[in-house]
Formats: structure tokens, C-alpha cells, sequence
């Protein structure tokens, strides 16, 4: 993988990775397009560079993250992330195979926006406007509804939001909800694939971080990757929570339904 390459996954994960039209895909379609070769330190720098995303989301609301008198928080996220952790560790393999197949994806886009045009229609009643007034239960139901992204192409921003929405919580809340949950999921994903996954690496079965530290090249792509992951997604977070507050989640599922026909299109016929 070139530097350039990296960059350009880099920028694609911070601006995706928060936004409800799914960050996987996205890079999916970017290393289809610019014929970024899919060896397995490119696999594993797409999952490891989540980090970089993930301390964007400590990092603007950090008051919320290290607020430790508040222990509820932390055991709302505990409860809400173990249904992605059992089930993701269980469908692993199948959802590395499904990655191998953009057309399905990108239908998924399709269907996914136009579950967004409607959203707000859908789910009416939406008065909880803090997190403090989620409950555990509501917590774990959303944790199911991000078990949904496990299909690339739904995005975990979006089945969150959904979720949330469909507890009650509105706009603003479900979305914060949907960062704060991130945060536990990309972390015990990033965590499984640096230390604890086997990738097949120049012949040779090795964890992820070793691949990182086998070349200096490979280490400068990885700390490159993630701040600029860092950088960009502090930027994406602001701009989707002012663009949700003023126009809803409309111009999102009309993004995913022409990205998606797009692509059903440029697949088909390559």
C-alpha cells in the first residue's frame, strides 16, 4: 500500500466512519475504483485506523467520557455493545465473505436511504432529548439494532440512529448515542484485529500488530492513517450534527440511494 492509498482510506474512514452511509463500503468501493490491492495489512489497516476515529469522538466529548461519577454511562455502553461482540465474533468469516461482494453492498446503500427518507415520519415520538433518560433496557435494544451493520453497506452510524429513534430519542440524542456507542464496538473490533486475529502476512500467520512494527514503512502508514482519521472525523461529527439538526436525515438517504444505483451501475458492467 502506497502513502497516497493510505491517505486516501484514512480520509474515507474519518468522514464516513460517524456518518450514516457507512464507512466500509465506502472503502470497499475506493479500493475497487483506484485498485488498492486488498492484501491483509490493507484489511487489517481499514479496521486498525478506527482508532484514530474513535479518540475524535473521546476527544469532543470528553466532559461526557471521563465524567466518572457518572458509572451508569459506562454501564449503559457495556450492556449495549455486548450483542455486536457475540454476534460479531460468531459471523466473522461470513461477514469477510460478503465484503467480497460490492453489488449486494451497494444495494444495501439503496435500501438503507430510503429507510432514511422515511425516518422521521416513522418515528414521531421522540421526547428523550439527554442520555441520561435512556434506559438500560433501551440501551441493549439499541445495541441489537447496531448488530444490523454487520451486513456492509447498513452502517452502524445508521442502524444506531435508527434504534435509537425507534426508543424515543430524538435527532440530536440518538446520534450523540451512536458516537458514545462507537466508542466500546470500534474499540473491541480494533483490539480483536491488532492483537488477537491471525492475518496471513507474506506467507506468514501473524497478528496485526506485528505486521504494523515489521516494516518502517508499515508503521509510518499506520500512525499516518489514524491521525489523519482523528482529524477528519472531529471535522465529519461537527458537520453531520449540524446538518441533522436543521434538515433531518433526508439528504443522507438520497446521498446512499444515488451513491448506491451508482455503483449497482459501475459494478455490473465492469
Amino acid at each position: 500500500m502506497t502513502t497516497l492509498e493510505a491517505i486516501l482510506l484514512a480520509i474515507t474512514e474519518g468522514v464516513t466512519e460517524f456518518l450514516p452511509i457507512s464507512s466500509t463500503a465506502h472503502m470497499i468501493f475506493l479500493s475497487s475504483i483506484f485498485g488498492i490491492s486488498q492484501d491483509e495489512f490493507v484489511k487489517m489497516f481499514q479496521v486498525s485506523i478506527q482508532f484514530g476515529a474513535i479518540l475524535a469522538v473521546v476527544f469532543l466529548y470528553w466532559r461526557k467520557f471521563f465524567d466518572f461519577k457518572s458509572k451508569q454511562f459506562y454501564f449503559k455502553l457495556c450492556l449495549a455493545v455486548i450483542p455486536a461482540l457475540v454476534l460479531g465474533k460468531l459471523f466473522d468469516d461470513k461477514i469477510e465473505a460478503v465484503l467480497e461482494k460490492p453489488i449486494p453492498i451497494a444495494i444495501t446503500l439503496v435500501i438503507g436511504g430510503v429507510i432514511l427518507l422515511f425516518i422521521d415520519r416513522l418515528f414521531k415520538n421522540t421526547h428523550i432529548d439527554q442520555e441520561e433518560n435512556i434506559g438500560l433496557l433501551s440501551a441493549v435494544k439499541i445495541g441489537f439494532w447496531q448488530c444490523l451493520a454487520m451486513m456492509p453497506g447498513t452502517s452502524r452510524a445508521a442502524a444506531s440512529i435508527i434504534g435509537g429513534m425507534q426508543q424515543g430519542l430524538n435527532r440530536k440524542t440518538a446520534a450523540e448515542f451512536s458516537f458514545f456507542l462507537a466508542v466500546p464496538t470500534m474499540l473491541a473490533v480494533t483490539t480483536y484485529s491488532l492483537f488477537l486475529k491471525d492475518w496471513k502476512y507474506h506467507g506468514v500467520e501473524q497478528s496485526g500488530i506485528k505486521m504494523i512494527f515489521s516494516s518502517s514503512n508499515n508503521t509510518m502508514l499506520f500512525f499516518l492513517g489514524n491521525i489523519l482519521a482523528f482529524i477528519v472525523a472531529i471535522i465529519s461529527i461537527k458537520f453531520f450534527m449540524g446538518i441533522i439538526s436543521k434538515y433531518g436525515f433526508k439528504i443522507w438517504g438520497w446521498y446512499r440511494i444515488i451513491i448506491g444505483l451508482v455503483l449497482v451501475a459501475y459494478f455490473s458492467f465492469k
